[in-house]
């Protein structure tokens, strides 16, 4: 594949463009890599100038869900952060539960946000199973949401590498995976617990409808979007959150730079932002 190189005035032209549509920001350091994903699809449908490919993914929605999920790499495995995730299942989760118990809602809704290929929403699916031992007497909700068609594809089919479940505690493996010497299958148990959908975070109408979750998992997503629009999505977050829910952001990211709305809460194993 010949690497089409971008003219500076073009290469504005598409990182205005994805950021407006995604919310994703690349920079100059970004400007090579781009290059050789929009080459990549420019050379399947035959063209040469880079100018008919941008009026093509304007034009043309399949081949702008082609391109998002060219330009958006899934980085992600089962158990990724296990901190953060072990004050989830041990602190956060139980005083949910008791506090849901406590009313006789025995409800939980949870949003996988920028879930990738579904490593995330099914590593919840397994803390819930784990952690909650009523859980058949309880309506759950686990939805996980890209912006990737392709991607989404990946989640359905819950097949995975030994790389992807290389954190997965043994135990753990045995129990909810169906292992063969190339891949590990999300066995049903866990599967029906998470459903999935296509979905755009600064779509603002699709955002503001968006209701009555208890937490919301956007790991290592909003480091890719530009400040505004990161603003934007975490207040959006506020309002989806039901009073007492809780949001995890990827270790590396700041609630605090974004919203002044949520309340830090200290648990014993770590910090957490908690909707008052």
């Amino acid at each position: 594949m010949e690497i089409i190189g971008l003219s500076q005035s073009d290469f504005k032209l598409f990182q205005s463009f994805i950021n407006r549509k995604t919310g994703i920001f690349f920079d100059e350091r970004k400007k090579y890599f781009l290059e050789t994903r929009i080459s990549s699809r420019m050379e399947e449908h035959g063209l040469s100038d880079p100018q008919e490919y941008w009026h093509l993914i304007n034009t043309d929605a399949e081949e702008f869900s082609s391109f998002i999920s060219s330009i958006t790499i899934p980085e992600t495995y089962f158990f990724r952060d296990y901190p953060q995730l072990k004050m989830f299942a041990e602190e956060i989760l139980p005083l949910v539960c008791n506090t849901k118990r406590q009313k006789y809602s025995k409800t939980l809704k949870i949003w996988s946000a920028g879930c990738s290929t579904g490593e995330e929403p099914y590593t919840i699916a397994i803390i819930l199973l784990e952690m909650i031992e009523d859980l058949i007497s309880w309506s759950v909700d686990i939805l996980g949401t890209d912006i990737s068609k392709k991607a989404l594809q990946r989640c359905q089919e819950a097949i995975y590498s030994p790389r992807s479940v290389k954190d997965v505690p043994y135990e753990y493996r045995k129990k909810y995976f169906i292992s063969t010497s190339t891949h590990y299958q999300v066995k049903p148990q866990v599967k029906k617990l998470v459903r999935f959908d296509y979905f755009n975070l600064v779509d603002d109408n699709k955002m503001r409808v968006m209701r009555g979750f208890d937490f919301i998992f956007c790991r290592n997503v909003l480091i890719y979007f530009d400040f505004e629009s990161s603003k934007k999505v975490i207040s959006y977050f506020y309002d989806a959150l039901n009073k007492g829910g809780f949001i995890f952001l990827g270790s590396s990211e700041s609630i605090s730079r974004l919203s002044a709305a949520f309340k830090l809460v200290r648990f014993k194993n770590g910090l957490a932002y908690m909707k008052e």
